[in-house]
């Protein structure tokens, strides 16, 4: 598959979880928003460096890889990119302990509506300002 065809999937896969994002949050699935948005904005961001010539590397937080290479990015996006990675860096910090939990904690306990609303909103920050620049 070429670079092209994977970024436009991860894109579009990225897009299809904002959709999941509003059913986890409309049944008070706090942790869940929280680990999908994460997905989500991991997804957008490999897109996008795909897409621009980066392979990403097979980590889940490629915020270091977007600021190292935004020069390749597009001129549009570049006032954007400090805010998607830290967006990145903040919601890779909770993937497992959204997913998994804790010995001391459950996920579903422990995440609250302000947490997934403010993951919702980051995800859609990211992927919205991804696929303008990811042809689909």
């Amino acid at each position: 598959m070429r670079n092209r065809d994977l970024a436009s999937d991860y894109v579009g896969r990225a897009a299809i979880r904002l959709q999941a994002l509003d059913v986890l949050f409309e049944h008070g699935g706090w942790a869940d928003v929280v680990r999908e948005a994460q997905e989500a904005v991991e997804l957008a961001l490999k897109g996008l460096l795909r897409e621009h010539g980066v392979e990403p590397p097979r980590i889940h937080d490629v915020s270091e890889v977007l600021l190292a290479e935004r020069a390749r990015l597009p001129g549009a996006l570049q006032p954007e990119v400090e805010a998607l990675a830290a967006i990145s860096r903040d919601l890779r910090r909770d993937r497992e302990l959204a997913f998994y939990g804790a010995e001391d904690l459950t996920p579903s306990g422990f995440y609250s509506k302000h947490d997934a609303e403010r993951a919702r909103a980051g995800a859609r920050r990211v992927v919205t300002a991804v696929r303008p620049h990811v042809p689909m």
